[in-house]
């Protein structure tokens, strides 16, 4: 293998890079709407309030829905799209330097550290949980763990053989490893908030 270019070609991570993108992208595109509704109809409800506890307004309205100067789903429609570009160029064929998958994994990390803190804020301080944002946690646990397995796996981390067998045996964990962090978090939404039976009554 050379040591500038990952010859690995992982189309099953290209193939959830694409799902996920899209449906983070959609995710964004929903709280981008519902914000310039708002901005439109001062004072009225979103179309995704369901209950004091699952609603997308009071996120939205909040500092921490801003936290850059801009509504966050701006960010989700432009942070969106490099998944679907990587995992589309992989399955066309694609191959990309060691440094361009540390750089794709830093804005993943971003996006998942990001998350975590919306989590801990929707829970701990505004007291609900905005759907739309929890599809965006729903795709962007596992395409944290999933991309990190690959730099493990397929020597970008490191060209030793343990390493890289130690990235092949998690692989088939990921899955995993996101169930577990969603049902910390649903723990803990149940735990602060009661949550479980109003996001059933949602969903059912």
């Amino acid at each position: 293998m050379s040591p500038r270019t990952i010859n690995a070609r992982p189309v099953a991570l290209a193939v959830w890079l694409v799902i996920a993108g899209v449906i983070g992208w959609i995710a964004a595109f929903a709280l981008t709407v519902e914000k310039f509704h708002a901005y439109a109809n001062p004072g009225t409800a979103a179309s995704c309030d369901f209950s004091i506890i699952v609603q997308c307004t009071e996120n939205l309205n909040s500092p921490q829905g801003s936290v850059f100067g801009f509504p966050n789903p701006i960010l989700g429609l432009t942070g969106w799209v490099a998944p679907i570009v990587v995992g589309m160029a992989i399955l066309a064929g694609a191959r990309f330097a060691r440094w361009f998958w540390w750089a794709f994994f830093a804005g993943i990390t971003f996006a998942f550290g990001f998350v975590l803190w919306l989590i801990s804020q929707s829970i701990y301080v505004l007291g609900t949980l905005c759907p739309w944002c929890m599809v965006t946690w729903l795709v962007t646990i596992p395409t944290f763990y999933a991309v990190a397995v690959h730099l493990v796996r397929s020597g970008v981390v490191s060209d030793a053989p343990r390493v890289r067998a130690a990235g092949a045996a998690l692989a088939p964990w990921v899955p995993l490893m996101a169930f577990v962090t969603y049902a910390v978090v649903l723990l803990l939404a149940q735990l602060r908030l009661d949550a479980i039976p109003q996001l059933i009554d949602v969903i059912f």
